[in-house]
């Protein structure tokens, strides 16, 4: 058991990373937050939503983002060497030594998700089991829904205008912003209250653009073509994969992604979106803790 608490963990290239630990128990959980670029936030509170399950629960902001350090990303060497999936993943094997993890249940929610799924691939070997939070096995699908649900939620005039403003890069055209927002209220956080707030934004912008783009429904980053549908079948730890009813992410494809894991199920939360644990917080957890706890 990890004594709680936050812990700074000095990479071998000298960055510093912001981690931390809370509640007891012999389930050892280790949760890769999303973004890129997002924060460790959306976890603060899951070991107490798991305490019933005897679980201890460990999280981290990863290179660049919030409480950790940043290195200078005008320097191209530095893009270079870490904005891609082998650093962050690697970056995952260094916070499990340094932590003294094994033997434990690694969740990824969205682009941790993707993360966790390539730790898995990787580093297999010291996963008890493996939670994939809101994200599938490849990014292709995800643009074909992401099309899909803003051609069903608005008109096709509408549609030709926000695609014509992401033509152009005028993303903070008001009218446009307005639509996103509208998107994102459906489909990313459907709850009143849906995420910590702050006086200014502490997303890692850089990070963000990077891989994703100017917002969730563009997605024109370097991710645009990750697809590792064909290697989703060498998993090997049991895997629980959820996903929001009202989900970015194409359902299909996650019950696609339960039949090829040799060891997988499959839960849908009720009336959630992308942000599954803050939508309904009630089922998620008592699922996640049933799988925990199997």
């Amino acid at each position: 058991m990890i004594t709680p608490g936050t812990k700074i963990i000095t990479q071998p290239d000298g960055y510093h990373l912001w981690t931390r630990t809370d509640g007891q128990g012999p389930i050892n959980l280790l949760c890769l937050h999303g973004g890129p670029g997002g924060t460790h936030e959306v976890f603060e509170n899951f070991a107490k939503r798991l305490a019933y399950y005897h679980v201890q629960v460990s999280y981290y902001d990863q290179l660049g983002s919030y409480f950790s350090e940043a290195p200078d990303w005008t320097d191209q060497a530095n893009r270079d060497k870490y904005l891609n999936i082998a650093y962050y993943v690697d970056e995952v094997e260094t916070v499990r030594q340094a932590l003294g993890l094994d033997n434990f249940y690694l969740l990824g929610q969205s682009w941790g998700g993707l993360l966790a799924q390539e730790y898995a691939l990787k580093y297999g070997d010291h996963l008890k089991g493996l939670i994939i939070s809101s994200m599938v096995d490849n990014i292709p699908e995800y643009i074909t829904h992401l099309n899909a649900i803003r051609s069903q939620q608005f008109s096709k005039r509408a549609v030709i205008y926000m695609q014509d403003v992401e033509r152009r890069q005028a993303f903070h055209e008001p009218r446009y912003q307005k639509l996103i927002a509208e998107l994102g209220n459906r489909h990313l956080h459907r709850a009143t209250d849906p995420h910590p707030t702050h006086l200014v934004s502490t997303l890692a912008t850089d990070i963000y653009h990077y891989f994703q783009g100017d917002n969730e429904f563009v997605m024109v980053g370097a991710l645009k073509d990750w697809d590792i549908r064909e290697r989703l079948q060498y998993l090997r730890v049991p895997t629980y994969l959820t996903v929001g009813e009202n989900d970015t992410m194409p359902i299909a494809a996650v019950q696609r992604m339960a039949q090829t894991i040799p060891n997988a199920t499959v839960h849908i939360t009720p009336g959630a979106g992308h942000g599954q644990m803050l939508d309904n917080p009630l089922d998620y957890f008592k699922h996640l803790g049933e799988f925990l706890t199997e």
